[in-house]
This record gives C-alpha cells, structure tokens and sequence, in this order.
C-alpha cells in the first residue's frame, strides 16, 4: 500500500484521486467469513436406525420345519415321505394357519429340478407362509 505524501508544498489545492479500499476489504472478509459459517457442514454417514434395547424377553427360539426335495424331486417333510403335491399344501396351509408362524427350511438335492423347488416356493407364498429359508445353496457357489 502507497502513501500519498504529497510534493513537500503546503499548497492543498490538489486533490487525492485515489480510491480507499481499506473498507471494501473489510466488508468482502465479513461476507466471506459469513458465508463460511453459514454453509452446512458435508457429513460423510449413514445414518441408521439402530435397535433400542428393551427389557422384554428374549424372544422364543421357532418353530423351524424342513423340507427336503430330494434328486427325484420327491419330498420329506421332517424326514417324512410325502405321497403326491396335494398331501405337501396341506402341510403348508397347516403350518400357515400356526401361531407364530413356523420357519419353512428347504434344501434342495443338487440333481434335483429346478421346477419341484420352483413349485414348492410357489406354494409357499401362496398360502400364506411369510418365513421361508433356503438352505445348502453354498455348494454351488462357485471357487
């Protein structure tokens, strides 16, 4: 910053023609430190509903059901053979119409048909059973 001090004369009819900006800087670090303090802070969350604690008790441990298809496509129902599709409904309607509802497991036979699995998930929803789970599907994972 210069400073005008003049030619040494006492005659002061010569005007300053320089412009002041000593408050125009001023006023432009206000508005940048405003405008600083008002834009909202990026987090970089997630922000997740976590669980609450509670002090009911521990659930109950299911019901879990299991349901094999076997490679030629028949299926057991806990261990047990069932005759034809019709006697597998009516052990689904019946395990829909529980409370609470039991967990269906199906495991699936590798050389078994993808249609009687498609069939029995089919089944499933339609009557109404809303936990289902199948399991033994890491073996055809592949390396």
């Amino acid at each position: 910053m210069a400073m005008n001090l003049g030619t040494g004369s006492t005659d002061e009819s010569e005007v300053m023609m320089d412009i002041n900006t000593t408050p125009l800087i001023d006023v432009m670090l206000v508005l940048i430190i405003m405008l600083i303090i008002t834009i909202p802070a990026q987090l970089h969350a997630v922000n997740l509903d976590m669980p609450v604690a509670s002090s009911a008790a521990p659930p109950l441990e299911p019901v879990v059901i299991r349901l094999d298809i076997e490679a030629d496509s028949r299926l057991r129902w806990n261990g047990q053979l069932l005759a034809d599709r019709p006697a597998l409904e009516a052990q689904l309607a019946e395990a829909a119409a529980r409370q609470p509802q039991p967990e269906l497991h199906i495991r699936s036979h590798a050389q078994a048909q993808y249609a009687a699995t498609a069939a029995v998930l089919a089944s499933a929803q339609r009557l109404g059973l809303k936990k289902l789970g199948i399991l033994g599907t890491e073996r055809f994972a592949g390396p």
